[in-house]
């Protein structure tokens, strides 16, 4: 059988529809390629929510032109968001690409690599020229949301990620995502809890909850149970899920923030205290261009009541510079802003136009060197406060589930905190899995070094 190369950009949705792919491809006997050289198929999974990852990945792929030359039954795909943005568009105008698959249709990936496969070799036993063939499909299907549920875990991992939802209804007007994956739509509890249950048998601790926007997980298809959303109805039953220790979940919205959910954070011991919340601004006038739904104050008020709810919760968020009309004053109360809120971590980005988006056409465009200093100065904020928030965790005692070997040393191990800070630590085989404590020695400014406490 062939072998398939796969890489894949963006965010956590992304690699999980990767991991479903290259699943659906190794049970029919593919075998996984360690470069674009050695593979058969080579397939990009893309993003599209910044002009930079469509970049990265159209230029990756025409780089790998020259691998048809000595290979020319070989088979090049797109996968994913920008798959589904652009379409059709990406075989015309990419000359090798044979195959084009939007964000509804991944578990159809293998049935057309098959068949393009099957064709190339025909082709070239023949000897003879054929019209050149591609496959684009980017069409709807309902029930998509349940197809993504099986996994390919490697030997001793521990952690896992678990898509419940796919799609998004907010429109934020900077914001592509609900053209490229949909509108929102769920799956069934019994369905999710089936996968959990399964991650647990194999070994799996720790599971992270997956959706565009999680926390809003099933509000159009199922009912609350005495005063009880269904997300948090969901989170009681993976936290029953015998084996698991650990749930995250990824990316919510500060408007899926109910009581309940809050309330979580103090009542379930495995619900671990961390929660990615994304800002975009601090400027309410911005916040409302964007159409977030909420403003500062309010946001505010929420990162209270979860510090509230568990005090030792960690706080990360996204924040975006350089949206049309940012004016000094706006940046000015964003970087105030977050100062006053203390963030443990945060990703920036410059402010990216998208295609039929609301804000891709609006005035006052900035330029790109405001947005790359205003870029550089928040990262230096945000900087200092997780250099900070590491520091004083120096001399402490933390608890970690250790994932296995560092990425950037594989002689040493990795583990994450309860608040999802990283620890790299000097330690054997028999720790991989483990719920253990560890003293941190020192920090790095964003890493964590330790020693067991125990074992």
């Amino acid at each position: 059988m062939p072998k398939v190369f796969l890489k894949t950009y963006g965010c956590q949705m992304n690699e999980r529809d990767s991991e479903q792919v290259l699943r659906d491809l190794t049970s029919r006997g593919y075998t996984l390629a360690d470069t674009e050289a050695d593979a058969d198929v080579v397939l990009l999974n893309t993003c599209s929510v910044r002009d930079m990852a469509e970049q990265k990945a159209i230029g990756k792929m025409g780089m790998l032109s020259r691998l048809r030359a000595g290979k020319p039954e070989m088979v090049f795909g797109f996968l994913g968001c920008m798959a589904q943005s652009r379409g059709a568009e990406l075989v015309r105008d990419i000359g090798h690409v044979d195959l084009v698959v939007g964000t509804q249709k991944f578990h159809k990936v293998a049935d057309y690599v098959e068949e393009l496969v099957s064709r190339r070799r025909a082709l070239r036993d023949s000897l003879m020229d054929e019209p050149r063939f591609s496959i684009v499909d980017t069409g709807e299907e309902p029930g998509s949301q349940e197809t993504i549920r099986e996994h390919v875990l490697e030997e001793r991992q521990c952690t896992a990620f678990v898509s419940i939802m796919q799609g998004c209804n907010m429109h934020c007007t900077f914001c592509i995502v609900p053209s490229t994956r949909g509108a929102e739509r769920s799956r069934k509890i019994s369905e999710i809890i089936r996968e959990v249950e399964d991650l647990a048998q194999k070994g799996v601790r720790e599971v992270t909850l997956l959706g565009q926007i999680v926390n809003l997980y099933g509000r159009h298809e199922f009912e609350k149970v005495n005063g009880i959303s269904p997300f948090v109805q969901l989170l009681e039953a993976v936290h029953a899920v015998e084996g698991i220790d650990r749930i995250r979940f990824t990316s919510p919205h500060p408007i899926g923030f109910k009581p309940d959910l809050v309330e979580a954070f103090g009542r379930l011991p495995k619900l671990m205290p961390h929660v990615h919340l994304p800002l975009q601004s601090g400027s309410d006038r911005l916040l409302k261009q964007m159409h977030r739904g909420y403003t500062t104050a309010k946001y505010e008020a929420l990162t209270n009541a979860l510090r509230a709810a568990n005090p030792g919760i960690a706080l990360t968020t996204d924040v975006i510079v350089g949206f049309p009309g940012e004016t000094d004053e706006d940046y000015a109360l964003t970087r105030e802003f977050v100062q006053r809120i203390g963030f443990d971590n945060a990703f920036v980005f410059r402010y990216s136009p998208r295609k039929d988006t609301p804000a891709a056409t609006m005035e006052e465009q900035l330029p790109e060197s405001v947005k790359e200093a205003r870029n550089q100065d928040l990262l230096a904020v945000f900087d200092t406060m997780a250099k900070e928030r590491n520091e004083a965790l120096v001399g402490t005692n933390v608890q970690i589930l250790c994932e296995g070997p560092s990425r950037n040393n594989a002689e040493r191990l990795s583990g994450r905190t309860p608040g999802n800070k990283i620890v790299i630590l000097e330690g054997g085989q028999r720790h991989i899995g483990q719920i253990f404590d560890v003293r941190i020695t020192r920090s790095s400014g964003f890493t964590l070094y330790g020693d067991p406490a125990v074992l």
